[in-house]
């Protein structure tokens, strides 16, 4: 099986273009993108309890990998929720897999938002990874508009083995994210 392009690109581009930025003497030291975490969260499913599986259905379209549903920890009685209800759904892309998503999200996806005038570079955590919300999951073109019934978002996280917000910012964006200038 070949190598992703993003991750040739890594090994061959990246990696020497961000030893010299920061002055890195091995590269060991050098950031890499460790995983990308996606989270959907179903709130409506406290009612229709079809609804998790058409979200996890969606999430394992979108990224080629199977998704499993999250369940509430504590019970709130205003919300009619109880400790243990499927309340969303989530996956976790490492390797091959991550490279993947990440080329096709900036490549096909981050085009088709309306709208778009780049991604927000202030939604680091302060350790190096990157975290934003997508309002709509029709924008991926592997889900069909005719058959959602319920347009809902998702959170998307880009964990880093970068140790400030700043080098994984420069990762990022020598991966090709369009953040806004």
């Amino acid at each position: 099986m070949n190598k992703p392009r993003l991750k040739e690109k890594y090994l061959n581009e990246i990696v020497g273009q961000l030893k010299d930025k920061f002055s890195y003497k091995t590269v060991m030291q050098v950031p890499k993108l460790e995983k990308i975490s996606i989270n959907k969260g179903i709130g409506a499913a406290v009612a229709d309890k079809k609804l998790i599986d058409t979200g996890i259905e969606e999430l394992t379209l979108i990224t080629g990998q199977k998704a499993v549903p999250t369940y509430s920890k504590k019970s709130i009685s205003n919300f009619k929720l109880r400790e243990g209800m499927p309340i969303g759904a989530r996956v976790t892309l490492r390797g091959n897999k991550m490279y993947d998503f990440l080329e096709r999200f900036t490549t096909v996806v981050l085009p088709r938002v309306r709208d778009f005038r780049g991604i927000n570079d202030k939604s680091f955590d302060g350790r190096g990874n990157y975290t934003f919300g997508v309002q709509e999951q029709i924008i991926f073109p592997e889900i069909s508009i005719d058959k959602v019934k319920k347009i809902s978002g998702m959170d998307i996280t880009f964990v880093t083995s970068a140790r400030t917000d700043e080098e994984a910012l420069a990762l990022l964006k020598l991966f090709g994210m369009p953040f806004k200038s």
